[in-house]
């Protein structure tokens, strides 16, 4: 957490320093030029105002100060004592200069500035020259780098205060992160502002509980795969036995041992195949061709028909369009029916209507608490049997972009089949 203050630390140390940097450098080089055309609009409204009191007196009154002035009455001037420290030029050179009410003019290479006010006889002038701009900038400038020191030491303290929390939020979710596998750790972080870290936090949260759901569901898997494969394996091997101790007749124990077999062989197709749908899913190439739904489910039918003479198969298909592999689908119509020929009383249909494909079997119903886990791997299903391939059926389903329901019929289910909605 240390480091993660640190490293944070100094990048907004730098960050400030740089932005403090360029806001300076503009300030005091870029800033005055830019405003130019401001200071000399200013320098006339500071010409204008001191002109409705000049009169007559100006030598009596001996003015001082940066500006100079000029009172003009029927040929007699009057100026002010400090006009040759202001101006280097004569008053009629002067005169001749001022052709409009406000401008300026440029006289042995210093710049004057004037404001003139013409009334019946009497004219009125201020004049300033380029020592006065420059008092005028200057003063700007200190105001402006006043405001803008005030302001950069305000917006850096908010920046440090904000950047001090997110530091403790972030260092809270590494605490988090760093204990996302240990239940003893307090994993809940209750964050105050609605913002993209408790955002971060709420996923954060999501995910662990999802790691650990994913590790007991990942264990018990496991469990139940020891065993599913254990049985027929102890099975087998007890016949061995007992036909080595001689009292199994050979026979019978190879008959029995050739359906443990199968039965495990079964199951470890069912595991590759699974892990196969993982890797698809990866890859997944999208979109899948159009299918000739009728074809598959005829096969499957040819396959399950006999295989119990009380059970009565049928189909009705209409003209809905399916997309995806004809594998893919076989596998998906094959698990089902498997599934449904160990429950079924006399009769499983399968009808495509309308985009869906619908697939009834007179069986019992299933518990309501059972219909999203019969579709886990090794979950308990009807009659407390483990099993695979209603497992292959949905991941299959969701690979192609399709979901599957269960509703229970007045007699019998139903398992629904249709294009998903995401």
């Amino acid at each position: 957490m240390k480091y993660i203050e640190n490293k944070l630390g100094r990048q907004l140390l730098l960050i400030l320093v740089i932005t403090f940097d360029i806001i300076l450098i503009t300030v005091l080089f870029l800033l005055p030029r830019m405003l130019t055309p401001v200071y000399e609009s200013g320098i006339y409204s500071s010409l204008k105002t001191p002109i409705e009191m000049i009169d007559e007196n100006l030598e009596k009154n001996k003015t001082a100060g940066n500006l100079a002035y000029l009172f003009i009455e029927n040929g007699n001037i009057h100026k002010s004592e400090n006009y040759n420290k202001i101006i280097n030029i004569s008053i009629e050179n002067l005169l001749k200069r001022i052709d409009k009410e406000f401008g300026n003019f440029k006289y042995k290479g210093n710049t004057y500035y004037y404001y003139s006010s013409l009334i019946d006889n009497e004219q009125k002038i201020v004049i300033a020259n380029e020592t006065y701009l420059s008092k005028l900038k200057n003063d700007l400038m200190v105001s402006v780098i006043t405001i803008f020191l005030l302001s950069f030491a305000l917006i850096a303290l908010i920046i440090f205060v904000w950047s001090s929390i997110i530091v403790r939020k972030i260092s809270k979710l590494k605490s988090k992160i760093d204990n996302i596998d240990n239940d003893n750790f307090n994993h809940n972080i209750t964050f105050k502002s609605d913002d993209e870290i408790k955002s971060l936090s709420i996923a954060l949260e999501d995910m662990r509980l999802s790691l650990k759901e994913q590790e007991e569901y990942k264990n018990s898997m496991y469990q139940n795969i020891s065993h599913d494969f254990k049985t027929p394996l102890t099975v087998i091997k007890s016949y061995v036995e007992a036909v080595e101790d001689g009292v199994e007749d050979k026979d019978k124990a190879l008959v029995v041992i050739k359906d443990q077999t199968d039965k495990l062989e079964k199951k470890v197709y069912s595991l590759l195949y699974l892990n196969k749908l993982e890797y698809l899913k990866e890859r997944k190439q999208d979109p899948y061709s159009v299918i000739n739904i009728k074809e598959v489910i005829d096969s499957s039918i040819e396959k399950f028909k006999h295989q119990r003479k009380d059970v009565k198969i049928t189909s009705s298909i209409d003209k809905s369009k399916f997309n995806g592999t004809f594998d893919l689908w076989e596998t998906i119509i094959d698990n089902i029916l498997n599934n449904f020929i160990r429950y079924a009383n006399k009769e499983i249909k399968i009808t495509v209507k309308n985009n869906k494909i619908i697939l009834y079997n007179d069986g019992p119903h299933i518990d309501e608490n059972l219909k999203e886990d019969i579709f886990n791997p090794f979950k308990k299903g009807i009659k407390g049997q483990f099993g695979l391939g209603l497992s292959i059926v949905k991941k299959t389903l969701i690979l192609l972009n399709y979901d599957i329901s269960i509703e229970n019929n007045k007699k019998g289910i139903s398992f629904i089949i249709k294009k998903s909605k995401k």
